[in-house]
Parts: structure tokens; sequence; C-alpha cells
């Protein structure tokens, strides 16, 4: 006898049903993770002899039984209702959806059955430490789609599935319907009624048993008036509906998983700055405590995350100078990514900035604010990093007997010795470098900025996100991975809570469009939240070299705006640095990761001002604070984009235009899609400019707008659907 892969998986999972157990529950018990089950119990993975052994003695069956066909001589399952298409499910479910705590997941699956009988589901869900499901009825839509949702409440992992089945009461109710009303006789048919009603009696107890019974003989006796009327009396179909038989029910196969984080894991405005730049006096190294006086800066201007670069020593041997020169002068600071002195490694702060309770009082003072902290993690090692002696095995050897330095050919980065996570000693590799995450949660941080995670392995970030979440599941992971987006979406599957993205180099409409259709409107949204940096430390684009102030003006608000995420690396981005080392490059001339900055927070062409209303207009307006419900709307001129960003709700609804075009102004005509935005076509409306102040009547789609990037790069209006007439005012009695 052969039997085929979809049928054992199927049978795995009845047999799981019966036993009470959920996937992990039966994957932990014979050594498998429940990924590795979720694909075998739909189909997509074989099982090993060894392994079906195992899985019959945990179900507690012969081995035989586990691998007959039974009853049904063809050995096809005899479950009548299919259910497919789930949606969101990430990759067949090998990996988790994303939320975070306060969102909604809404579950959608195609379930249908052959012949005409009514259906009824529920999707069920529980958190990972539950034992037992809940359950959310499932409602029908068109085209056999069925929908349910449920609220996320609690961080870290839920999971949830889907069971559905025939529901012969409804079918023959709603059959019945159609024969009364036709004026058949149905004397036979109440009988059949009076059956299933019968039959459903045997799982109700107490009152609900008797009470089904009575509705029996009352569908069965009594004038045929009184017997319809009983049988279509809708008091008796919800109190039949609770007791359904849903033993040839079908069971979608797998449990999938949404992984809950924190809600700044969607949204928030990151501010990265150099601590050693941040003395108030020129040529002196700042500290951290110099860094608290800098904290009002930053809160003002209405950031939530104060992102640091390393702040761990900085190692001695081919240190860097001014511009990535080689070798560094005496004194020079070098870059804080070759980490690693005889002062300590990943684990120390550097004592030119300070003490590790002078971070944690960091920490501390920028909560007073409202800010967040969050910490860069580099894994490479400068030449001086305790590891290198300490485990010379972790590191590539060259044949020359020397340590390999980081290199991206042509350019070279002797400061840097990158790891060898495939080394013998891989495994105590792993868990120091997990240590390092978990000691500086100890001190307070609770987000992470990983420098260039797609060049260490993948399976790495997979078991230490995982690990570290079990113990802390509100940390957050941003990934700066500027690479293929394939390295890129799988880095967000394995846990990454946030990435980097390719804004930066996104500038016209079209470009624009089309990349955030992609984020936001395909199934890279369940799982891959961007974050829109317009400049770094490593990224000063064309756009900004040779845009003026105006450009970083257009840059800023797009960046604000379209994502729920975003950051900008300053000062140099308020004070409009634009000035690249050479021509062709988008690094800055006299780079802040080479060499101590001395900042004049108040020239007068900071876009301070800017930044902190958009900020402002960001926190007042929750569409802003979600990458959902992100619209583009036509406009006739290819020098402007529009969008609207709106809550489900439509509660709140925010309108952008921006002029793309940083010297010259801009005019056109803007076509709303009235009906996404909750609008008749022939609807007088308002829009309120949060930047100017300024306020227009418009009606219907087709509106006027224009932009003069001296004056203003764009429009951000909120939209008020009700127009004030003379009855809204006291006076009018």
């Amino acid at each position: 006898m052969t039997i085929d892969d979809v049928t054992i998986g199927r049978r795995l999972q009845s047999l799981r049903s019966e036993r009470g157990l959920t996937q992990g529950e039966l994957a932990a018990s014979v050594g498998l993770d429940r990924s590795s089950l979720s694909r075998i119990e739909g189909g997509a993975r074989s099982l090993t002899a060894a392994e079906l052994a195992n899985l019959a003695t945990a179900l507690r069956v012969n081995l035989v039984r586990l691998l007959d066909p039974g009853e049904d001589a063809s050995g096809q399952d005899p479950r009548r209702v299919v259910i497919e298409g789930v949606d969101p499910e990430i990759d067949s479910g090998l990996f988790p959806v994303k939320r975070v705590v306060g969102e909604r997941i809404v579950v959608e699956a195609s379930i249908f059955a052959d012949g005409h009988d009514s259906l009824s589901g529920v999707l069920k869900h529980r958190r990972a430490a539950d034992e037992g499901w809940t359950e959310i009825p499932l409602e029908k839509l068109v085209n056999d789609r069925w929908r349910a949702s449920f609220d996320l409440s609690e961080l870290g992992r839920h999971f949830y599935t889907l069971e559905a089945w025939v529901v012969p009461f409804q079918s023959w109710r709603r059959d019945l319907e159609k024969r009364v009303a036709a004026g058949q006789e149905v004397a036979v048919d109440l009988q059949i009624g009076a059956e299933i009603i019968r039959h459903a009696a045997l799982k109700a107890r107490d009152s609900d048993r008797t009470g089904l019974l009575r509705w029996a003989d009352k569908v069965t006796g009594a004038t045929p008036e009184e017997a319809i009327g009983a049988a279509l009396d809708q008091s008796l179909a919800v109190l039949i509906d609770r007791f359904t038989d849903r033993s040839g029910s079908t069971l979608y196969p797998k449990e999938l998983e949404v992984v809950v984080d924190p809600p700044r894991a969607l949204s928030g405005a990151w501010y990265e700055l150099f601590p050693r730049s941040t003395a108030p006096e020129p040529g002196r190294h700042g500290t951290l405590t110099d860094l608290k006086s800098r904290l009002p800066y930053v809160a003002e201007m209405g950031f939530d995350v104060l992102y640091l670069p390393p702040i761990h020593p900085v190692g001695e041997t081919n240190r860097k100078g001014p511009n990535n020169a080689t070798p560094a002068a005496a004194g020079e600071p070098g870059s804080p990514w070759a980490i690693g002195s005889g002062a300590g490694g990943h684990k120390a702060v550097n004592p030119a900035l300070g003490t590790l309770a002078d971070f944690r009082s960091l920490v501390a003072e920028a909560k007073e604010h409202a800010i967040d902290l969050a910490l860069d993690i580099a894994f490479q090692c400068s030449p001086d990093h305790p590891y290198v002696k300490a485990h010379p095995g972790w590191f590539r050897w060259r044949p020359d007997g020397k340590i390999q330095y980081a290199e991206n050919p042509p350019k070279k980065y002797e400061d840097i010795f990158p790891l060898n996570f495939d080394c013998e000693d891989w495994q105590a590799l792993w868990q120091e470098l997990k240590s390092v995450f978990l000691f500086w949660v100890e001190q307070g941080v609770r987000i992470f900025r990983v420098d260039n995670p797609h060049t260490k392995p993948l399976r790495f970030w997979a078991w230490v996100i995982s690990e570290v979440k079990r113990e802390h599941p509100d940390v957050i992971f941003l990934a700066e991975a500027f690479t293929r987006p394939k390295i890129m979406y799988s880095l967000a599957k394995l846990g990454f809570s946030q990435s980097y993205t390719y804004f930066a180099w996104r500038n016209s409409s079209w470009e624009l469009r089309d990349y955030l259709n992609e984020l936001t409107k395909t199934e890279v949204k369940d799982y891959f939240r961007p974050n829109f940096w317009p400049n770094t430390p490593d990224i000063l684009t064309e756009y900004l070299q040779f845009g003026g102030r105006t450009a970083f003006a257009t840059r800023f608000i797009l960046a604000a705006t379209l994502g729920a995420s975003y950051g900008i690396y300053g000062p140099a981005f308020e004070l409009c640095e634009d000035q690249a080392r050479e021509p062709g490059s988008e690094e800055y001339l006299g780079s802040e990761k080479y060499e101590i900055k001395h900042w004049d927070l108040d020239r007068p062409n900071s876009l301070r001002g800017l930044i902190a209303r958009v900020n402002a207009i960001r926190r007042g307006n929750p569409a802003l604070q979600t990458n959902d419900g992100l619209i583009f709307h036509e406009c006739d001129n290819d020098q402007l984009i529009c969008y609207s960003k709106q809550t489900s709700d439509l509660k709140n609804v925010i309108l952008v235009v921006v002029n793309l075009d940083s010297h010259h102004a801009h005019s056109g005509w803007v076509n709303l899609d009235l009906g996404a935005l909750g609008l008749a076509p022939d609807q007088t409306y308002q829009v309120h400019d949060l930047l100017s102040d300024a306020r227009r009547i418009w009606t219907g789609g087709r509106n006027y707008v224009e932009l003069d990037p001296r004056v203003a790069s764009g429009h951000v209006f909120q939209l008020q659907r009700r127009v004030r007439h003379e009855s809204d005012f006291d006076y009018y009695l």
C-alpha cells in the first residue's frame, strides 16, 4: 500500500486534534520544530520512517492505523469542506505575520464544499501560552470568501487557524423557506427537520436538550401552519446553532503565527547623532553627559527614538583618519564601527564617552523626554578587540598567517575584522553574541539597529532574534540592510521588526508610487515594516547634494508622511549639509564617521522648525502612524505627487501634495479618489493645511494646487468632510 504526503498530513492533523494537542506541543514531543510539523500536515514535507514511528507513539496509535486509509477504500479524506487561500499566510505558514499591540488582524479564506449545503466556520486563535482556542464566527463575503478578525492586546507569539463544517439545519431551513414560498407540500421535509433537531439534542444537556426536543415535537405536530412557524422560528435557529455536529468539520492543517510587537515597532520618528560630537565647545570629545544636554533639542523637534552609533571603545590598530584616510594621526578618534580595544569590547563603553553608569543615566533621562534610546549593534571587531586574543578561532585566517580584514573590493577596511560565523567553535560564538544583546537589554535598551545583517548567516538571525524575544518580547530590531530585495525580505521574515529601504533613491512620482504600493499593497505588508531614511552617515544622495535646502525639506515631508516610521541623521540633515567627498560619491565630505564635529544648531538655514511641526502633525493624526490606508491620487503634473492616508474608520484623513522639483514652482490638477476618502462626487469639504494653517473649500475630486519650493515644498492637508453653515452657530435660533 502507498499513501501520499497530503493524506498522511491530514491524518496527523486529525489525530492531533483528537488528542487536543497544538502543533507546537506535538512537534516538541518528537523533536521537530513547529514550522516543520506545519509543512508535514500541509503535505509539503515527507516523513522519514523514524519520524513516522515517533509520531505514532506520541499520538498513541499503532503505526498501521496512522497509515491505514480506514473505511474509505479510496484512501481520501472524506471531509467535504475545503479551506484554502488563507490570508495572511506567509510562505505557506513558514514565517509569522507581524502586528503591534492594539492592532486587529483580519483573516480571510476561501471556504466551500460540493453541492449547495450551508456552511459555517470559526477563526480560532490563542496566545502561545494558552492551551485552548478562542473562536470567532466567520462572516461570509462573496465568491466563497469568509472573514473574521481579532484584537491583539498582548506582546509575544499568537497562533490562529480556521475550522469549517456543513450545517444541515441551515441548509434544510433555507430550502424549507423556498418550498413554503412556492406553495409546495412540506410534510416530509418537516419530519426530516425534526430528525436534524433530535440529532442536535444528543449533544445538548439539561434544559437545552429538553428545549430542542420540544422544538422537534413542534415541527412535526399541531397544524401545518404551526409546524412551519416553529421550523422557521429564529429562536430555534439560535439554539440549535450551539449544538451543530462538527465531527465532520475541516480544520485547516496549519497553525499560523503572528508576532505581536510594541507599537514603536510600527510607528516612530528616529534621530541619529554621534555622541562624541555633542560637546558644547569645539575641539573636545563629547560625552554621554554632554548628550544628556542635547536631549531637549531632540525632544523639541518631536523625535521618539534617539539612535546612537556604536558607543564602545575604538581600536587603535589601523585606525582611520578624516575622510577614511589611513593611517589616522595621533589623537584622531577613528570610526566607532571599529569596535574593541584594551578598554573592552561590545559590552563596554568608550572611556572617552563615559561609563556604564553614565549610559544608564542617559537612558533614564531620555525616557523623561519621552524618547527611547536605540543602540547600534555591529558584530565586527577591531584588531585590538579582546575577542581576537581570547578567541582567535572566531575569525578567518589568511594563508599568510594574518586575520582577514573586512573588504568590499576595491574598498578595504583594515580597521575591522569580520567574525566567522561558521567556525568550529560557532556555538560559543553565537551564544556570546546573544549575550551582547541581553547585556544591553539589562542596561535599559529595547531597540537595536543592527549593522549590515545581510553579511551574516540568515540562520543566525532567526535563532538569536527568537532567543532574545522569547525572554524580552518588547525588544525591537531594525535591519540596516541596503541589499537585494529578496535578502531584505528574508531578514524581515526571520524576525527583524523593521528595515531600512530604498526610499533614499526613489525620487520621481512613478518610482515612489511603484515602491510604496509594493510595500503597502502586497503580501510584503504583513511582514516587512519600512523605515524611511532620506540620509545616513553613509548616504548623501545626489538629490540632496544638488537640490539645496528645499530638497531636504521635500525629502523630509515625503519620509515623514509616507512612512509610519522614518529617521534622519542629524544635525547634518536639518542643517542641510550637502557636500560630497568627491563627484559621484555619496560619502559626506569630512564624514562624521571619522572625525568629531562641532555643530552650530542655530544656523538660520536649519529645518528645525519644519521638523518639529511635521512631527507634531504625525503625533496628532493617527492616519500617519500606520502604513495602512495609503492611496495615491492622480495628478496631471508628474512633478507633483498626491497621496492620502486614512484610518480604517475614515475619522482621520490626511491628504499630502508635494512638489518633487526642488528648484521650480509647479502647478496642476489633482483628481482625488472620492470614494476611498468617504466623499460623495459633488460633496463640498474643507482641506486644512496643517503646515501653513491655511484652509480651502474644495468640491468634487478635481482641484487645483500650486507649490513654489521657495515658499513651501508641500501641503499636508487634514480633510474635514463637513463645511459649516449658518445653522451651526449659536445665534441661529
